[in-house]
């Protein structure tokens, strides 16, 4: 049997008048979808330091706490079909994120040079997210986004 490639991926939620979600898209590459932050961990990598690193090296965005773990995924690769475990997180960005911005990819890893278009989309979400990466949404506590909850 396959080990599963074990991954995270990042549902980086801003509060401003109504939760949004970061999201992005591949600068000419319209196949890829629209896509949260996500990748592999690396050997001795905790998963909390791979989530943030991998909202860092696709989205540029350094001020993107961890929340909580959701969820732990295990569904095959669309493409591949080779085995996959996710763990999907909750993470803030400031509400002060800037509203859109465009990030290329540096580093070694096989993302790098890429283009990526990244933005702020409101909740719930108009349309589904490529492999059905929204999936997990619902299991951000609501209770989070009140006023109370707010904090930098």
């Amino acid at each position: 049997m396959t080990r599963p490639r074990i991954r995270v991926a990042a549902y980086v939620i801003r509060l401003r008048a109504a939760p949004e979600l970061l999201v992005f898209d591949h600068v000419g590459m319209p196949q890829a979808g629209t896509q949260v932050p996500a990748g592999g961990v690396r050997p001795g990598e905790e998963p909390e330091q791979a989530v943030l690193r991998e909202v860092l090296e696709e989205t540029g965005l350094r001020t993107a706490s961890v929340v909580e773990p959701l969820v732990v995924e295990n569904k095959p690769h669309p493409d591949t079909h080779q085995p996959r475990r996710t763990t999907y997180f909750h993470l803030r960005a400031p509400a002060s994120t800037a509203d859109t911005w465009a990030h290329t990819v540096g580093g070694a890893g096989e993302d790098t040079g890429l283009t990526f278009a990244c933005r702020f989309l409101p909740l719930p979400l108009e349309r589904p997210l490529t492999d059905d990466q929204d999936a997990w949404l619902g299991r951000i506590d609501p209770r989070w986004a009140t006023t109370s909850a707010r904090r930098p």
